[in-house]
């Protein structure tokens, strides 16, 4: 099957590309990218003013399955990401049972295999259980299919642990991926520690129960020479440390979400527990210096930390509901408006942030449109406005925090391995 797609402005940051070009897929593959391709192909899509960009490859996605089918499923939480643009996904291991071990690892492949509308890649976990007592087997996880490994949702506490898990990472050439919080710090805090906390009455989450475990998993990472990637930051620390350890050589990469540089925790005043999340939404301050981390290349990655919960998880008592939001379906909206429109960056740097830095932190051949490459792509009308209403999202959960918002940014077309998996 062949895709031919006209005029679109293509932008490819690997190559330095930002022009109206075609693009021709051939055999699941980008087969040409040029002015005015003549080949003939069984579908032809006029991108005329349209926007065509790299897949986006999102390392940080809960799909909730094995155990929690009620949540999200892989068929369900994949149609989600390939309405949002979305080709790759890193699913997260905290999963019932959780990914650590090898028969989890393969009950899980065939689930892909069976129900996936876009690339899954599956993480592992770093400890048995994620409990943080007893490491997983970190090179079996790693020979039979994991791309990384992370016991996110939770943070090992002990210090001779993670730094023994970071050798035994870097020993089979594969990425850990750290939660940053400090349990003893965060207690059972539900909000951003501040004025809002005190007025509504709810308990605060510091910003130093994120960084203080932050500037620890640096630390560890350096001492066993591994690399490390810090997930979901949300607070001006966090960035300022990371900064540092970047300019000393130490090798970390980090993901920020959309809604860290797009909502405060003032979102929490009407008691919404889709608001609700771990990190918490922070300070107007913080979020300023998540866009500045952003800008000046701090940050490496924007990714969508979707968590899917159930109705009843999230339409109780702000203290008793889930933490989490999704985020696949509106990831490309909220960075259109909160980056490209307010000039925190450019195209070829947002599709940066959402393509080829995560695939290349991920060691996979995504996030670019060279000959070659796998026919991953999507095509995005940027000047589109439309109401985000809890009908339309495909996700199995609807706990978003843009419902009812109006957002801009429409995905007109996701195509994966060569094949149209999602249109309008």
């Amino acid at each position: 099957m062949s895709i031919l797609i006209k005029n679109g402005r293509v932008i490819d940051p690997a190559n330095k590309i930002d022009a109206v070009l075609d693009i021709l897929i051939e055999n699941k593959k980008i087969a040409i990218v040029a002015d005015d391709i003549k080949s003939q192909a069984d579908t032809i899509i006029d991108a005329t003013g349209r926007i065509v960009v790299p897949g986006i490859v999102d390392m940080h996605v809960h799909l909730r399955e094995p155990g929690r089918e009620d949540k999200e499923t892989v068929a369900t939480g994949t149609s989600a990401a390939a309405k949002g643009g979305v080709t790759t996904v890193l699913a997260m291991p905290n999963t019932n049972p959780a990914v650590d071990c090898i028969e989890v690892i393969e009950l899980l492949k065939e689930i892909i295999r069976e129900g996936a509308k876009v690339n899954v890649l599956i993480c592992g976990t770093i400890t048995k259980g994620r409990m943080g007592k007893e490491l997983s087997d970190i090179a079996a996880l790693k020979k039979n299919g994991a791309y990384a490994i992370s016991d996110d949702g939770c943070s090992v506490d002990s210090d001779v642990l993670m730094l023994e898990a970071f050798k035994k990472a870097r020993q089979s050439a594969i990425l850990t991926i750290c939660h940053c919080e400090d349990k003893k710090l965060s207690g059972k805090g539900v909000i951003n520690l501040g004025f809002n906390s005190t007025r509504l009455g709810l308990r605060g989450i510091s910003n130093e129960s994120e960084y203080n475990r932050v500037a620890r998993d640096v630390e560890l990472a350096e001492k066993a020479n591994a690399a490390v990637h810090i997930a979901h930051i949300s607070c001006r620390e966090s960035v300022e440390i990371i900064a540092r350890a970047k300019r000393k050589g130490i090798k970390v990469t980090c993901e920020t979400a959309p809604h860290y540089f797009s909502l405060t925790d003032d979102a929490l005043l009407g008691y919404d527990t889709n608001m609700k999340m771990n990190p918490p939404l922070r300070s107007p301050e913080d979020l300023e210096a998540i866009k500045q981390g952003l800008k000046d290349g701090t940050i490496d990655a924007i990714a969508s930390d979707h968590a899917p919960h159930t109705e009843n998880e999230k339409d109780i008592e702000f203290e008793r509901a889930e933490f989490g939001k999704i985020g696949l379906e509106s990831g490309v909206s909220v960075s259109i408006m909160e980056l490209i429109d307010k000039k925190v960056l450019n195209w070829i740097e947002l599709v940066e942030k959402i393509a080829l830095n995560p695939a290349k932190i991920l060691g996979i051949n995504k996030g670019t449109l060279s000959v070659g490459a796998d026919g991953d792509l999507v095509i995005v009308d940027a000047d589109k406005e439309f109401v985000l209403e809890k009908k339309n999202i495909v996700s199995k959960s609807k706990n978003s925090p843009f419902i009812g918002r109006t957002v801009k940014g429409l995905v007109e077309y996701t195509i994966c391995n060569g094949k149209v998996v999602y249109k309008i």
